[in-house]
C-alpha cells in the first residue's frame, strides 16, 4: 500500500488504504480542523520529534464499549478506599504535559511534542478535548485526555505517578461516559493494561462501521464536569 502525503488541503484518504503497520499518510498540519476530521475519520496522529506528521488507522483497532467496562477485585478496592478526587477538566494542559513526560513504554522518548500538546490544548479551549484528573491534595498523580466528538471518545495517553491513580480516574471517566451514552471509546492500539479493562481488537472495518453510527449523536462540547454521586 502506498503512504500518502497530504497537502495543505485539509482531506485525508480513506481508512481502509493504510499498510499493514497501520501508517495511511505523513505530512499535513495539527490544526484542530484537520485533527477533527481525522479523528472522524477514524485516523489520528502518532509519530516522534525530529519526523513529519503520521497520521495511522491501524487494523486491528482497539475498542472499549463503556457498558463493557470490567473493574476486577483488586481496583474495585481501591476505588472502595481511595481518598484521591477525581475532576474533570480542570487541569488538561498539566494533564497533557505529564503524558508527555512520562510517554510511550514502546518508544524511545515522547510521541506528545511540543506542537501536539500545543494543538490539543487548542482543541481543549474549543470544547473537544477533555481530561480527567487524580489529585492527592493539590497533586496531580494522574490523569487521562482524550478527544470527544459525537458519540466517541478517543483516549489518547495517561499517566499516573501513584499506584492505580490513572487506573481510578479511568473507571470514573467511562462511568461517567456511559452515563451521557458516549459508549465507544476508542483505544487505538492494544495493550494488556487496556485489555484488563475489557477493550478488545475489533477489525478496522467493524470499527469504522460504530464510528460513523456514533458520529451521528451530538457533540458534549465545552467543560466537563462530574454529574453524579462519586464515592
Amino acid at each position: 500500500m502506498p503512504v500518502y502525503r497530504l497537502r495543505d488541503e485539509i482531506a485525508f484518504p480513506p481508512a481502509e488504504l493504510a499498510d499493514e503497520s497501520g501508517l495511511l499518510a505523513v505530512g499535513g498540519g495539527l490544526e484542530p480542523e484537520r485533527l477533527l476530521l481525522a479523528y472522524a475519520s477514524g485516523i489520528f496522529p502518532w509519530y516522534s520529534e525530529g519526523q513529519p506528521i503520521l497520521w495511522h488507522a491501524p487494523d486491528p483497532r482497539m475498542v472499549l464499549l463503556s457498558s463493557e467496562l470490567h473493574v476486577n477485585r483488586s481496583l474495585r478496592k481501591s476505588l472502595a478506599k481511595t481518598d484521591l478526587r477525581i475532576s474533570l477538566d480542570e487541569a488538561f494542559s498539566k494533564v497533557v504535559k505529564r503524558c508527555a513526560e512520562v510517554g510511550r513504554p514502546e518508544q524511545d522518548g515522547t510521541w506528545i511534542t511540543d506542537d501536539m500538546q500545543d494543538a490539543y490544548v487548542r482543541l481543549h479551549e474549543l470544547g473537544f478535548a477533555h481530561s480527567c484528573e487524580a489529585w492527592r491534595d493539590d497533586e496531580l498523580v494522574g490523569g487521562i485526555y482524550g478527544v470527544s466528538i459525537g458519540g466517541v471518545f478517543f483516549g489518547e495517553s495517561m499517566f499516573a505517578s501513584e499506584s492505580n491513580a490513572s487506573k481510578i480516574a479511568f473507571t470514573h471517566l467511562v462511568r461517567q461516559l456511559g452515563a451521557w451514552g458516549i459508549e465507544l471509546i476508542d483505544c487505538q492500539v492494544y495493550t494488556e493494561h487496556l485489555e484488563r479493562f475489557g477493550a478488545r481488537e475489533w477489525p478496522r472495518g467493524s470499527f469504522q462501521e460504530a464510528l460513523g453510527e456514533a458520529l451521528q449523536s451530538p457533540t458534549r462540547r465545552g467543560s466537563w464536569s462530574f454529574e453524579d454521586e462519586r464515592q
